[in-house]
């Protein structure tokens, strides 16, 4: 005989064999009074074993799913049953109620079937149900007022959460960083709230921080969690422990953190706490489309030249390989990716990655504007500041116009939703459209706020990093390099083991070009691909002259 668990006696041909199912839906119910089983599991039990005396037939197994939910039938001791109903007949499967075996009508049909295949009958404690044809019409409505019941139970529950979410509260699991409360108000009522977890909440902070540094991969980020002994919160089958990487992913897309409850797709004001800014949360999934853009997989040989250096013969990534000798000694070299992956005939060799390194140092030396340059660029862009500034202070109030319009769209929109004159569906749409475009306004908002001061520190800044380009380059260390290589340069094109040419961002190829007129932003330039070229006048894009982004994370750490 083929071993189950929960079997109770050996087989016997005496009389007729029964086993028993019994299942609760819920973890608490499981678990309630501190019992092993709670009460309903042993209540249950008690009334299948008086059935079966009833019956005079003896009980073989019993079989116990505690916590799972009848409206699928994939649970682990029902499927378990079945497999012994077909390994070993017997005469009847005893429940205590129908919908203990399932609150879905095919399931129903199907398990009857099952059970009917093995020569067994379905036996319910406090349903008359049997093979005459009013047993068969009992079963069939007690199987359909169960389906009934338990779709009715999901939309009232829906419903409920629903409703929850509108008003603030937290339908569900408060996720990592918060705790599920209970507190009593001045009435004597129980309330269930959520409440910041002080220990884990700042462990939320420093991830987010880390991980919008740019220097910290997932697995870093995991790896020093649990050095410090963060844990998530214990569960009744799981004992705390550290997280994963796919639980550090969850927590970086939650807007949760930010004081927002999302239901069904549908984003509403929290009443908890938020635990980080709009700030920190945007810089998140810049630092992912970067590298994504950058190709860069910082779990896999991280270099601070990854993403930045480009085949000047085919015009692919460069990506980084290592190699050990028999010895164990490791090299490091960086190679065509076009010519390995893609098998396009180019004929670039793999090129040491110190001697990268070495060229690239000397095409910063070679990028540095003399004093004279630097002093008639200032001196331009000084005057064209004299005139942009009034504008500045219009584009100032329009984008808080911006800003203002759309939290009314937001708020406005919600409210249309609460009234049912926006289906759901288009709410979402609508959700998302505004969040984009409002990140956007507060973004042109927070630029286009900066004063004089700060538009002269900024250009000082990157005027100063090109008049002093090798040496700033030179004393940096690799993280640092990194920020530089990509706040100055888009690309940058190796070949004949020499740095050929450039890509240069936009901002840096205006401040280099002192021959252009900054004023005349109808002479902008084109780059071309590979070279440094500009074959018209360059003009000035003003933003571009303002917006931190490009080179004050680099300069900011020097």
């Amino acid at each position: 005989m083929t071993p189950f668990p929960n079997q109770l006696v050996s087989l016997s041909r005496e009389q007729p064999l029964a086993v028993i199912y019994l299942r609760v839906s819920t973890k608490e119910q499981a678990e309630r009074g501190g019992e092993a089983e709670g009460f309903s599991i042993p209540a249950q039990r008690e009334a299948c074993h008086r059935k079966a005396e009833q019956l005079g037939v003896s009980v073989v197994a019993e079989f116990v799913d505690a916590g799972e939910s009848a409206r699928s039938a994939d649970r682990p001791d029902l499927q378990r049953m079945l497999r012994y109903l077909a390994a070993e007949p017997v005469s009847y499967v005893i429940v205590h109620k129908v919908d203990r075996l399932a609150r879905n009508r095919v399931d129903d049909v199907e398990i009857n079937l099952a059970i009917q295949r093995a020569g067994g009958r379905l036996i319910s404690c406090t349903e008359n149900i049997d093979e005459t044809p009013s047993g068969m019409l009992l079963h069939g409505i007690m199987s359909s007022i169960a389906e009934f019941y338990s779709k009715n139970l999901a939309n009232e529950s829906r419903k409920g959460m629903l409703q929850k979410a509108k008003s603030g509260g937290t339908p569900g699991k408060a996720p990592f960083g918060y705790r599920n409360v209970r507190v009593r108000t001045a009435e004597g009522r129980e309330v269930r709230t959520v409440e910041v977890d002080p220990e884990r909440a700042e462990a939320v902070r420093w991830l987010f921080t880390a991980y919008a540094s740019g220097e910290w991969t997932m697995s870093q980020i995991r790896d020093e969690l649990e050095e410090r002994g963060v844990m998530a919160l214990p569960r009744p089958k799981y004992p705390a422990r550290p997280l994963a990487i796919s639980q550090i992913e969850r927590i970086l897309t939650n807007r949760y953190y930010l004081g927002e409850v999302e239901f069904e797709g549908v984003r509403y004001p929290g009443r908890h706490p938020a635990i980080i800014g709009e700030e920190l949360w945007q810089r998140v999934p810049a630092i992912r489309q970067g590298r994504a853009q950058s190709g860069q997989k910082p779990r896999v040989h991280p270099h601070y030249l990854k993403g930045s250096v480009y085949c000047g013969l085919c015009g692919e990534l460069l990506g980084i390989e290592v190699v050990r000798n028999p010895q164990g000694r490791r090299y490091d070299y960086f190679y065509c990716m076009g010519r390995q992956k893609q098998r396009n005939g180019c004929q670039l060799r793999a090129l040491p990655v110190d001697l990268v390194e070495d060229r690239v140092q000397l095409y910063w030396r070679s990028i540095a504007m003399s004093p004279s340059q630097v002093a008639a660029v200032r001196e331009q862009v000084h005057r064209y500041l004299e005139q942009a500034l009034p504008q500045r202070n219009r584009e100032v109030e329009r984008a808080a116009r911006i800003v203002g319009q759309l939290s009314d769209q937001r708020d406005k929109l919600l409210q249309a939703h609460y009234a049912g004159a926006v289906p759901l569906d288009q709410l979402k749409a609508e959700q998302d459209r505004i969040a984009l475009q409002l990140a956007a306004a507060r973004e042109r908002l927070k630029g286009t706020r900066l004063q004089r001061e700060q538009l002269e520190a900024a250009l000082d800044r990157a005027l100063d990093l090109l008049q002093h380009a090798g040496d700033s380059y030179a004393a940096a260390p690799g993280v640092i390099r990194r920020q530089l290589n990509q706040a100055v340069f888009e690309r940058l094109w190796l070949a004949d083991d020499m740095v050929q040419a450039a890509d240069f961002a936009e901002l840096f190829a205006r401040l280099r070009d002192e021959g252009h007129n900054l004023a005349d932003p109808a002479a902008r330039p084109k780059l071309d691909k590979r070279k440094n070229l500009r074959p018209q006048d360059a003009g000035s894009n003003e933003p571009l002259l303002v917006a931190g982004t490009g080179f004050e994370p680099a300069t900011s750490g020097l």
